[in-house]
């Protein structure tokens, strides 16, 4: 497989199918979010819901690479990929499964209590631990911590996000629709809602699962990604399509741009990437070079080029930092050429995570979908509630996702379910014990992660090594 040894093979295939297995929780655990307002609105039956919902979260990932897959390499720029290949196999091996471990774990488990717990900040502390562990057993960087800051930041601020601009919709909605007081009123038994709030849910609801599937299946790619790298870097770190003249034909226009615009400091960040490239050229031509010389090389390109295309990236956001305003479109033009080098996912790794999140989506959903309809408020949720907060969700979600940031769908529906209630009549709508059980959720789920994920780490590498 691949062209590895068997041993190797299988472990790969190990790593692969655990990725597997995280993916296909995230779907159940995650796809309650977006199927319960359906459901308990009497919207759409549990079963075409679920069906239905799959279906979106599979095409949402399948379309995110014509966005760029951004939130899978903030996934994988969380681990020094430099540092990760230096490893042994088992070891390799040892670190990924002990992430993975960790996630299913606590996601299994959270979910199994009913509890709407956050596979983004699973996946988040899972990584981060097995990092820390890591840097205390090898030194080196460990975790890429400018990047966790920004993830973890997402992570805060989106259920607060979530909750309040449920609550603004709630109080917009009110006073603009007057006439159709029905969609603020609990459901009836078995009653269908009217076809036009019918329609607004069932369109909020595909929207949540569309952004889900692009947002947390990527975080699938994203682990995907380093399993392959760290196995193979000379095949997967970088683009199929990547050619090292090409690059360089770029970086030499891109050079010229800087040097026209007096931009000394960027055009010598062109410069030491371009080193990096003419050494992989010049290691591909010889017949020589070691396995270990040759993944180093690869591995420094793929850093040096995530590096330059950060920084000269949010320079040129400004837009008067260069003079002349075509130097800008050019510069980005030569960037995008650059990010295609890096920003990839293999087709089969796409399908694969995509089919994984869309089975997941139809198993598993009724634990938590019946914490978010039935338990979060003291009442039944109405029509008005359910289409703001699954609203909320799916903005929240799409703009995260343009960012490239990581974003828990779990927290920004229940914080949104939360603020609809909260519009509704107040706090004391809210069923305190279930606020409580998903609060501590919330606070618990980085800090046992963290732990899980390096203990596992630790003790597997002690018998792989």
């Amino acid at each position: 497989m691949f062209g590895l040894e068997t041993g190797v093979a299988v472990l790969l295939i190990v790593c692969v199918l655990a990725v597997c297995i995280f993916e296909f929780a995230n779907g159940f655990h995650d796809t309650a979010n977006a199927v319960a307002t359906v459901i308990y609105t009497g919207s759409l039956k549990p079963t075409y819901a679920v069906v239905w919902s799959g279906l979106w979260n599979f095409i949402g990932l399948f379309l995110s690479g014509f966005w760029g897959y951004k939130v899978a390499m903030g996934i994988v720029n969380l681990l020094p990929m430099s540092d990760l290949i230096q490893l042994s196999t088992g070891e390799s091996v040892s670190l990924v499964l002990g992430m993975l471990i960790s996630g299913i774990v606590w996601n299994i488990g959270t979910w199994y209590l009913g509890i709407p717990c956050s596979s983004s900040h699973t996946l988040i502390g899972s990584i981060l631990g097995a990092g820390l562990v890591f840097y205390w057993l090898h030194g080196g960087d460990g975790v890429n911590w400018g990047k966790a800051g920004d993830i973890g930041l997402s992570l805060l601020v989106s259920p607060l996000f979530g909750f309040s601009v449920t609550i603004l919709l709630m109080y917009i909605l009110r006073r603009v629709v007057k006439t159709r007081k029905q969609i603020f009123k609990e459901p009836e038994a078995g009653s269908k809602p009217p076809m036009w709030i019918r329609a607004i849910l069932i369109t909020t609801c595909t929207l949540v699962s569309f952004f889900h599937g692009n947002n947390d299946g990527q975080k699938g790619i994203g682990l995907m990604l380093i399993i392959l790298i760290a196995f193979m870097p000379v095949r997967f770190a970088l683009n199929e399509s990547f050619d090292v003249d090409k690059s360089l034909a770029s970086l030499d226009r891109m050079e010229q741009v800087l040097v026209q615009e007096n931009k000394t400091d960027l055009v010598l960040k062109t410069q030491e990437t371009k080193a990096s490239l003419t050494k992989l050229k010049e290691y591909k031509a010889m017949e020589n070079v070691s396995d270990k010389e040759m993944k180093k090389a690869v591995i420094d390109v793929r850093t040096s080029l995530t590096k330059i295309s950060k920084k000269i990236g949010s320079e040129v956001k400004n837009p008067t930092f260069f003079e002349n305003k075509s130097n800008t479109k050019a510069i980005k033009t030569e960037l995008s050429y650059l990010k295609e080098d890096i920003e990839y996912s293999p087709k089969w790794v796409t399908i694969m995570i995509a089919l994984c999140l869309g089975l997941g989506t139809m198993i598993g959903w009724k634990r938590i979908a019946i914490t978010i309809g039935e338990k979060i408020g003291k009442r039944h949720m109405t029509y008005a509630e359910g289409a703001t907060a699954e609203l909320t969700a799916a903005a929240t979600i799409g703009l995260s996702s343009g960012f490239g940031l990581p974003v828990s769908t779990t927290h920004v529906l229940s914080s949104g379910v939360a603020g609809a209630m909260t519009a509704s009549k107040g706090v004391k709508n809210l069923q305190p014990d279930t606020i409580k059980s998903i609060a501590i959720a919330w606070i618990l789920t980085l800090p046992v992660t963290i732990v899980l994920a390096g203990g596992f780490y630790y003790i597997l590498q002690l018998f792989m090594k």
